[in-house]
């Protein structure tokens, strides 16, 4: 099965990163990412921007709006992604448990199982 891996950090604990520290956690993700891809787990993984680049979409009245930053105000932001393979939850959430980010300064992360629309009976006629 599918699964997304999310992480969510503090910006409090983002912006007081030395460079050295900053470098230090990206080569624990690189080093984490060659163990998953080695071993058939890793689907794709992403770094996001910080927030304060996001653009916030909405569709009102047939009419695009955008917006500059976040909607909510918060000290915690979604900081990237993992999307493995994986038998089953408690091995999914064993690996989401090692992300580098997970174990060092991230409040939370979140795992999901992922399923496929279009080979979903239940949406076909």
């Amino acid at each position: 099965m599918r699964y997304l891996c999310l992480i969510y950090n503090s910006a409090d604990v983002d912006r007081t990163l030395t460079p050295r520290e900053t470098g230090e956690r990206v080569r624990a993700h690189f080093s984490f990412d060659e163990g998953l891809r080695r071993n058939g787990i890793m689907i794709h993984s992403d770094a996001l921007e910080m927030p304060e680049k996001a653009t916030v979409l909405r569709v009102r009245n047939n009419a695009l709006q955008a917006s500059d930053g976040p909607y909510v105000e918060t000290k915690e932001h979604l900081a990237g992604f993992y999307v493995i393979q994986a038998p089953d939850d408690a091995a999914a959430k064993e690996i989401a448990a090692r992300i580098p980010s997970a174990r060092v300064g991230a409040p939370w992360s979140c795992v999901r199982c992922g399923y496929s629309l279009y080979r979903s009976s239940i949406w076909r006629n």
